[in-house]
């Protein structure tokens, strides 16, 4: 018997992070006992604690709920979690039931038919147009996505548990306790060093998932510009012919639309719900799947026509005839380079000001170089310090450090804190403000549109 049948409570260790918040909402759903503990309240946690979920945000044992040893209750916790946490080791000292977030997404959709998406960039977009899609098609459907889909104001998407869509997250090997019957791997792009620290590594690990696709199905979709040879692939891409492709993209009135390729037909003139070819690249590959799945043309059109997007994916919170401000969740130098490149195409000839927050350290060192060629794409750039998350600070790596990397003169760019970059924001003359990264940078949207609501109108 599945385990999570016999369960009536759950306690996250960890509740606020975006995946494990999902799960949570899910069992809440349910009707299970849920609470759990977070380092931070975050507009995230808040929320959560608004749809009843209980949440603190002490250290302390002493207010762990006395149910944590109930052979029915389970702890579910996040990689993230630092070992000298003091909640940590006395459960795993005193409690029994422990799993991993992606263990339990596991045995979630065990018996189910599964669709994980993963990959380097990509796979929350990806993932949250496809569970629109099939949701708002009538599929039973139960979406737990890396991103708070703007249609749903949630990261779970839920009328039914036929169909579980998740994303496959390849840090600390997660991904490979899942066995979906179709898999999608957006990108081959190298991350996530302390994990794998030589590509081939990674190569081997998403070969490794690609093998724990199983029947009925049993396929996996693949982006034909970067992937591996597999029996059960089926390829996509862009302006290349694949078994699914898109091409013929055109912008009309500040809009995109592009053409989509089946084996069988073509669907003309479909919009791009988010600007650029990054991500047409995932749109792709979620129309591929809807198709794979006969999801009908009217259904999938109109889905894409009535989607909002993600938050923090080229989300653009102010826009007037003097500014324009954009944020987005790119941690990356791919990622920046792509939205750079966008915001480019669909601005030209605007100047544009970026604030970056490298997201770990390990991250920051390995791509410093990459980091420096992409940000110098920008006219003005201002750092933030390096946003820790589950590390501790390597000696010589910083945000000073990266900043001498980028050739910019010293006059358009700088490094500041979080608390004091509005100030610095003020005095900058910029026609488009982008901030970007993974880490806590979000909590400036809000003191940055009141600003700029209140300067420009």
């Amino acid at each position: 018997m599945n385990i999570i049948n016999q369960i009536d409570s759950f306690y996250f260790l960890g509740i606020g992070g975006i995946g494990m918040s999902s799960l949570a909402r899910y069992f809440h759903k349910m009707g299970k006992t849920v609470s759990g503990y977070d380092r931070d309240k975050t507009l995230l946690t808040k929320k959560l604690e608004k749809e009843g979920i209980s949440i603190h945000y002490h250290d302390n044992i002493e207010i762990l709920p006395k149910w944590i040893h109930s052979r029915r209750c389970l702890i579910v916790y996040t990689p993230a979690i630092p070992d000298n946490q003091k909640q940590w080791i006395f459960i795993k000292k005193y409690v029994k039931n422990i799993k991993k977030r992606s263990q339990v997404l596991s045995l979630i959709t065990k018996n189910k038919i599964c669709i994980a998406i993963g990959g380097a960039h990509g796979k929350t977009t990806t993932c949250t147009l496809l569970g629109h899609i099939l949701y708002s098609s009538g599929k039973n459907v139960t979406a737990f996505l890396g991103g708070i889909s703007e249609n749903y104001q949630s990261n779970l998407i839920s009328n039914g548990t036929e169909i579980f869509l998740v994303e496959a997250d390849e840090f600390d090997r997660s991904f490979l306790y899942l066995s979906p019957n179709i898999a999608c791997i957006t990108s081959l792009d190298q991350d996530h060093i302390e994990t794998y620290p030589e590509k081939e590594s990674l190569i081997k690990a998403y070969v490794e998932f690609s093998n724990r696709i199983k029947s009925p199905y049993e396929k996996i979709f693949l982006c034909k510009e970067e992937s591996f040879s597999s029996k059960n692939a089926i390829y996509y891409s862009v302006e290349r012919k694949a078994n699914y492709y898109s091409n013929h993209v055109y912008v009309k009135e500040n809009k995109w639309y592009f053409d989509f390729h089946t084996p069988t037909e073509t669907w003309k003139s479909l919009p791009l719900p988010i600007p650029g070819i990054h991500n047409l690249k995932n749109v792709t590959a979620a129309l591929a799947i809807s198709d794979f799945l006969k999801i009908k043309n009217e259904d999938v059109r109109k889905a894409l026509f009535l989607f909002k997007g993600i938050k923090r994916r080229f989300s653009i919170h102010y826009q007037s005839i003097k500014k324009i401000y954009i944020d987005d969740y790119a941690h990356h130098p791919t990622e920046i380079n792509a939205l750079i490149t966008t915001v480019k195409k669909c601005f030209p000839g605007k100047k544009i000001l970026g604030i970056f927050q490298p997201h770990l350290f390990s991250r920051t060192k390995y791509f410093e170089v990459a980091f420096a060629k992409s940000l110098e794409k920008l006219d003005l750039l201002i750092l933030l310090d390096v946003y820790p998350a589950r590390e501790f600070p390597i000696d010589g790596i910083s945000s000073n450090r990266l900043l001498d990397k980028i050739q910019m003169s010293s006059e358009k760019k700088e490094v500041s804190t979080i608390n004091k970059v509005l100030k610095k924001i003020k005095k900058k003359n910029f026609d488009i403000l982008l901030t970007i990264g993974a880490g806590n940078i979000d909590i400036l949207i809000r003191p940055i549109k009141e600003w700029l609501y209140k300067q420009y109108g």
